[in-house]
């Protein structure tokens, strides 16, 4: 326990440039918090324990807004970003140095029983207020972008974002590329301008077939 709270104040200090301390993470990080308290809740939901772990895991709900059901599993540096309103659901995997922002939804898409949420791989960063939803697969190194609904697999090393998710960029992996919010592509601005330009040429097609009708016979 000692070495996975030392090495979960490591991921903070790393991930987050506000972290001025280790009292501080400690006593006002709540995402480190619930972090702890699901390792705890994992752990008596293995053993099979009835109720506690759920009692645990809602008490950490409660304490953080933050909502792990004990079921999922989670690998090391695992890291929420502030944290309120991130939901987790039971058959949710996730894979090591995974960062989630705020608001991030992990859920499933209806009633349907045994694995139902998504799987996300290794250094996956997901931004705030993105939903994964159902039995899919996110591979390592993808970045999915705030807002986004994301229904289908996503292939390794790339970039998500829209509604529906939508890959918009493939990229090599590189640890020290960032999910620079304000920077990522617009598909549905892309399509919109490529409308426009698609009625300007018409336009001006149109224009030299009237001309071109309008203009006296020798």
């Amino acid at each position: 326990m000692i070495s996975t709270i030392r090495e979960q104040i490591q991921t903070i200090f790393r991930e987050d440039p506000a972290a001025k301390g280790v009292i501080e993470i400690v006593l006002c990080y709540p995402g480190f918090h619930a972090i702890l308290l699901h390792r705890l809740a994992h752990w008596l939901y293995r053993l099979g324990l009835p109720l506690v772990p759920r009692l645990v895991s809602q008490t950490s709900r409660f304490l953080t807004g933050i909502e792990i059901h004990p079921g999922a599993r989670i690998g090391r540096r695992f890291f929420i970003d502030h944290g309120m309103g991130v939901v987790i659901g039971e058959t949710a995997e996730i894979g090591d140095d995974v960062l989630l922002y705020q608001g991030v939804t992990l859920g499933g898409t209806g009633k349907e029983r045994g694995k139902r949420h998504p799987t996300l791989g290794n250094q996956v960063v997901v931004g705030t207020g993105a939903k994964i939803l159902g039995n899919i697969q996110i591979g390592d190194h993808v970045k999915i972008g705030a807002g986004s609904v994301v229904v289908h697999p996503v292939p390794p090393n790339s970039t998500v974002v829209g509604i529906p998710g939508r890959v918009v960029r493939r990229h090599g992996v590189n640890e020290a590329e960032l999910l620079e919010h304000g920077q990522l592509p617009d598909p549905e601005a892309q399509e919109i301008d490529e409308l426009r330009r698609r009625v300007a040429e018409l336009e001006k097609k149109l224009e030299s077939v009237f001309s071109s009708a309008k203009a006296p016979r020798p």
